[in-house]
């Protein structure tokens, strides 16, 4: 691996911002962990080729982070390169004949929404509130407990190392809880979805009533995760936590959420140990009360597998 020749390559990589040692506490919403060694923005399509190329021909680590908005990085940092999509990934186009929007993975997924909602078009209404972009949401097949995107995805672009752009097709596409079938090399860059026609007040009124499910359970204003973990089949994560008596429960500068068990507030400037020791504790202690292993909805960067 040489980040150095990466990073050389890389600085005169046209349309593309590129960084050492960027601080990723300011790039996930829980604000903690350490720095990557590098960074960099692809602002097109021939930029990103020329940045993935480069790293994987340098044998750099790469990981792709949106609004990193349930990551969780070690406090000694990544030592690769984390990769993020720029300005030709920010596009949104509705064609409300057709019943469709077309967004890139950069954009952010309450962007989508209301773009869809402004448009009177119905199908992401249950996404309302949820943090993060487009390509992690489809990556995770973002959702409520009962429907996800992965319903109103018509067709994903990705870019596939040593092939270039590929298209899957929705219906081709395996949904699962947090999961999909595309290849985890592949790189998602844009995505159509398909969606019904509806009124603006009909879509708002669906909205509202997700909103305020999420108001009552999301630590808001707050450095926080997302749902710590995933829900059992037939069985919620957070009624679990809650039973097992966890709200509150801390580890240094880490908080189990009051409001909704599962959720961890940065509370007192918490680093990456100490939420993974509350992570570890919150899972044994519902194992001993429960006998139900809970799984890591949080995804891990820079930690030693």
């Amino acid at each position: 691996m040489s980040l150095f020749n990466a990073f050389m390559a890389l600085s005169g990589a046209y349309d593309a911002d590129v960084r050492r040692d960027e601080p990723l506490s300011r790039r996930t919403s829980l604000r903690v962990g350490g720095p990557a060694a590098l960074s960099c923005c692809a602002h097109s399509y021939p930029a990103l080729a020329r940045v993935l190329d480069t790293l994987r021909r340098e044998g750099v680590p790469t990981a792709v982070l949106g609004k990193g908005s349930n990551v969780l990085v070690s406090d000694d940092g990544y030592e690769g390169c984390i990769v993020s999509l720029g300005r030709e990934f920010s596009r949104i186009v509705v064609d409300v004949e057709r019943g469709t929007v077309s967004a890139g993975a950069g954009v952010q997924l309450a962007k989508v929404v209301n773009a869809a909602y402004q448009s009177g078009l119905s199908g992401l209404e249950d996404l309302a509130g949820i943090p993060g972009t487009v390509g992690g949401a489809v990556v995770m097949d973002a959702g409520s407990r009962h429907h996800w995107i992965g319903a109103a995805v018509r067709a994903v672009v990705c870019a596939k190392p040593g092939e270039g752009l590929v298209r899957h097709e929705g219906p081709d596409i395996d949904w699962g809880y947090r999961r999909t079938s595309i290849p985890a090399d592949e790189t998602v860059l844009e995505v159509e979805l398909s969606l019904a026609p509806s009124t603006k007040a009909q879509v708002a009124r669906a909205m509202d009533r997700r909103l305020a499910v999420r108001k009552g359970k999301v630590p808001m204003g707050v450095p926080s995760t997302g749902e710590v973990f995933m829900d059992p089949p037939d069985l919620s994560a957070s009624r679990l936590l809650a039973d097992a008596g966890l709200r509150g429960a801390r580890s240094g500068g880490a908080l189990v959420s009051r409001l909704d068990p599962g959720y961890i507030v940065n509370d007192r400037q918490a680093r990456a140990v100490d939420v993974l020791a509350l992570m570890h504790h919150m899972q044994e202690t519902v194992e001993e009360a429960k006998g139900v292993r809970l799984k890591p909805q949080v995804k891990f960067l820079g930690f030693q597998s």
